[in-house]
């Protein structure tokens, strides 16, 4: 095995990482020019990483605005580290949720607390509209934190194309539903600046970025060390280790017999064992998992 993890203060790999392709700045340009032509902005983040999925360019500059923040992938997250954060976005008087796009439940929810906020809105603003007029939401996110999932149970039909590579919706498109809502689906957008390797490394994990800018090999081994650090039994149990009180390089390497990546020499196949990892994490196989913590007072 090669080196494993880069050095935390690797200023070349952070800013290999810090990409943002010609059609994210874009996209960042048209969400900021279509901010007063909507009802309510929707962002969707992971609910793994709440804070650091989200972008703080967008959302700052659009908070005199109608503003919904729903946590996707809550079903993939710890439960505990949830309950947490609901805490802690309450105090912070932000209009929030934490869903599950696959549960039909979970988007109504997302309609029915959009049209409330939408309303309180158009109350306090004192506006007149038309009890017929559709409500326009603008949804953007991350790539693969669920943005297009959601906007298909919407719309009821594969109105974008929900794909599991990062940055799959290149345009910005409308999409009429049946719930007398207009939807502006936008590109996935990534933050113009990771400042921090461990934040990069959770952005990889979740695949929100491409596994060619952090290699499955950083991602994976990233991946191992956090769950036998926090003594995943989940983990413990999928893949059989008799403990977790081992070394990154031995746990590696038990994953490979256990999966079957063996070279015909008789040694592990580590980049098989790299991109298992990953499909596994992804899927859900090695437990609920989250990342970040609130912040804490001081």
């Amino acid at each position: 095995m090669t080196k494993i993890t880069p050095d935390h203060n690797d200023k070349e790999f952070l800013d290999r990482i810090n990409w943002l392709p010609g059609h994210m700045i874009k996209s960042i340009a048209d969400i900021k020019k279509n901010l007063n032509s909507v009802d309510i902005i929707v962002e969707v983040r992971d609910a793994r990483v709440p804070l650091v999925s989200g972008n703080k360019e967008i959302y700052n500059i659009s908070r005199d605005r109608p503003y919904l923040v729903v946590f996707n992938k809550t079903n993939l997250a710890d439960p505990k580290a949830v309950k947490l954060w609901e805490s802690w976005l309450k105090e912070q008087n932000e209009s929030f949720i934490f869903i599950n796009a696959l549960d039909k439940q979970s988007i109504n929810k997302i309609v029915k607390l959009s049209k409330d906020i939408v309303a309180a809105n158009r109350l306090k603003s004192k506006q007149t509209h038309s009890a017929k007029k559709d409500m326009s939401i603008m949804v953007f996110g991350l790539p693969n934190t669920g943005k297009s999932t959601i906007i298909n149970k919407l719309s009821n039909r594969n109105a974008t194309k929900a794909a599991a590579t990062p940055g799959q919706t290149k345009i910005k498109l409308w999409v009429k539903t049946d719930k007398g809502i207009q939807i502006l689906d936008t590109p996935g957008v990534m933050p113009p600046q990771i400042e921090h390797l461990d934040h990069a490394m959770w952005l990889s994990a979740i695949h929100a970025i491409p596994d060619h800018i952090i290699t499955p090999e950083y991602s994976a081994c990233f991946l191992v060390e956090h769950l036998l650090k926090t003594q995943s039994q989940d983990f413990k149990e999928f893949y059989k280790f008799d403990t977790l009180d081992l070394d990154l390089v031995s746990a590696i390497e038990h994953i490979g017999k256990k999966r079957g990546c063996i070279q015909s020499g008789g040694g592990c196949d580590y980049e098989r064992v790299y991109k298992l990892v990953l499909i596994d994490f992804r899927r859900g196989s090695l437990g609920l998992t989250s990342f970040e913590l609130p912040p804490i007072k001081e």
